[in-house]
């Protein structure tokens, strides 16, 4: 089971890699379209949103239910992209001009955080310290598939934008 969540994760973070690494500072901060974040911005989005140490590595309890219960539904909502959504104040990207290598290196870092929760961790327990809204308190791993749906969805935004900055 871990082996498979860890594959899924890697796949989508190598794509997300693989899509803002060969882009120059100067299209990372290309604005694609009124209303639009730009290529870096959303790389910054996702950046903030993996952090999340303190919560996956804070209090837990053991799950009295399915450790993947809400996964389907946070699956479901993430990956439909005819719905716009708003992202929590808290990980709104900088309006500062973004430079590439500190966003790799920052993405990369926060990445090979999560990779050690999700090797290292019980991904069954309850997490008690952040419960998202609508949702509840997630296991270490309905966190981390939101983590995967969560940049699935952002790759998506990211191909749109490329494909109008190139």
């Amino acid at each position: 089971m871990k082996d498979e969540i860890l594959n899924r994760f890697d796949k989508t973070t190598d794509e997300l890699i693989e899509l803002l690494a060969p882009l120059s500072d100067e299209q990372l901060n290309k604005v694609p379209f009124e209303d639009s974040w730009t290529a870096g911005q959303v790389g910054d989005h996702v950046t903030r949103s993996y952090d999340a140490g303190a919560v996956l590595n804070g209090n837990v309890k053991a799950a009295d239910r399915a450790p993947d219960e809400k996964s389907a539904e946070v699956s479901k909502l993430f990956l439909d992209y005819t719905i716009k959504m708003e992202s929590p104040k808290e990980i709104l990207p900088t309006n500062d001009v973004i430079n590439k290598d500190n966003l790799l290196a920052s993405l990369k870092a926060r990445i090979a955080d999560l990779r050690e929760v999700i090797i290292n961790k019980d991904l069954t327990e309850i997490c008690l310290d952040f419960a998202i809204p609508g949702f509840g308190e997630f296991t270490r791993m309905e966190w981390i598939g939101f983590f995967t749906v969560h940049t699935q969805r952002h790759i998506h935004q990211l191909k749109t934008i490329i494909s109008k900055i190139k």
